[in-house]
């Protein structure tokens, strides 16, 4: 096996915003970076080298998705309640796979996985994204996270099972507690629902969840442990503003957004992971196929305005927004669509590669990894065979990404 890996022959597009490079190239060393920059400037061993020939397309660094749900993809109410608890498992497999084959190669699950299927990937008994896991999440009775519906049924998206905790907890005591299940159960991040949301029965995404006492003692918390940061689902604004106020790290989607939520944001450096496909998706698969519940498709109309005048606030304003998608509410493999539609409310095409490289690193904490090709950060980088600055919207179809390379290995390869 080589120990050096070259791919050249591309137009290098670096993550960090800086302008393309032209006939560039990208030399790894087992699983790291070794150089990267103009062809001619590199120092090319002679031997022990596999030779990666670009093809002229357009060298980035592996994408990242920092909303994901891996363990699912929304199906009607009665294909869920006649799966088998391991089918699941099973069918996560597939989406794995869709997602690095998309160009993904690192997600943050914002609920669903488990240690179990972090490992499994890391010890490659499956291909897929390096994984950040959030486990179960944290949610009120009666909140986003509870699925009891008015025949008194629950429809539980993730129930409870052995390494997996019931997320949901009610007052202070029982919030410190959940957190300190869920990490106990190998989470790298704590997700908690500050509002209500688009897909849950009982509410909506104005409600406020969680008082601040408690979003305070979650976020001291998940800290304690070497400073492991918090995510909140939060839609309605007084959410929101409870969120960034307790010190979370991320706000997941921000449909209602103001200029004092947004300046509190830029004052504590709060990321912003809009996922602006979310309630475009509910309505899409909605109307196409009957499987999303009618409060779904209906509050998904009401926000989905509200939700990208928002983000174009936040954007307008210097808010850091990461790339995220909520995928397992839309096919696994779609992510790229976010990327066109970031575009839309104002980003140019090359924002929207950052927010979905340097800046979603940065919003993993693992900015020194991944994120940017750079000597010595991890070997993950794609190729596409379209150029991302001139339509961004190719990068949705997944035959446009021609090859992905996940920590010094290749993973797709569909230059012949």
């Amino acid at each position: 096996m080589a120990a050096y890996t070259l791919v050249r022959n591309g137009t290098l597009i670096d993550g960090t915003g800086a302008n393309p490079v032209p006939n560039a190239a990208v030399l790894m060393d087992d699983n790291h970076i070794h150089g990267v920059g103009a062809f001619s400037s590199l120092m090319v061993p002679r031997s022990n080298l596999l030779d990666v020939d670009a093809k002229g397309g357009y060298i980035l660094p592996g994408l990242i998705d920092t909303h994901v749900h891996m363990m699912m993809e929304y199906a009607d109410v009665r294909e869920m309640m006649q799966t088998p608890f391991s089918l699941n498992f099973f069918k996560a497999v597939g989406y794995l796979r869709k997602t690095i084959e998309a160009g993904i190669t690192t997600v943050r699950d914002a609920g669903g996985a488990d240690l179990g299927v972090k490992q499994a990937v890391e010890q490659g008994l499956v291909p897929g994204p390096r994984m950040q896991i959030s486990i179960a999440v944290l949610g009120i009775t009666g909140g986003h996270t509870d699925g009891y519906m008015p025949s008194g049924v629950s429809l539980d998206l993730f129930p409870a099972y052995p390494g997996f905790p019931d997320g949901i907890c009610d007052g202070v005591d029982a919030v410190r507690k959940k957190v300190r299940e869920v990490l106990r159960a190998g989470a790298d991040v704590i997700k908690i629902c500050s509002t209500g949301g688009v897909l849950s029965p009982t509410d909506h995404p104005e409600f406020t969840q969680f008082s601040p006492e408690e979003l305070d003692v979650i976020v001291r918390e998940a800290g304690y442990r070497r400073g492991v940061k918090v995510m909140s689902h939060a839609q309605g604004l007084e959410g929101i503003k409870n969120a960034v106020r307790a010190g979370v790290h991320s706000i997941e989607h921000g449909i209602f957004l103001d200029d004092e939520v947004i300046d509190m944001m830029l004052q504590r450096g709060t990321f912003l992971v809009p996922t602006l496909l979310a309630p475009v998706a509910v309505l899409e698969i909605g109307e196409k196929t009957g499987a999303m519940p009618e409060y779904g498709m209906r509050k998904s109309r009401e926000v989905i305005e509200q939700h990208r005048e928002s983000i174009a606030m936040a954007h307008k304003a210097g808010v850091r927004i990461s790339m995220g998608t909520d995928a397992g509410v839309m096919p696994h493999g779609t992510n790229l669509r976010e990327l066109g539609l970031m575009v839309d409310i104002g980003m140019s095409p090359m924002q929207a590669i950052v927010a979905t490289t340097r800046t979603a690193a940065e919003c993993l904490g693992w900015q020194d990894r991944i994120g940017t090709l750079e000597a010595g950060k991890l070997a993950d980088l794609i190729v596409t065979r379209t150029n991302p600055l001139t339509d961004i919207r190719s990068l949705e179809n997944p035959d446009n990404i021609i090859l992905v390379i996940k920590d010094g290995k290749i993973m797709k390869d569909l230059r012949a």
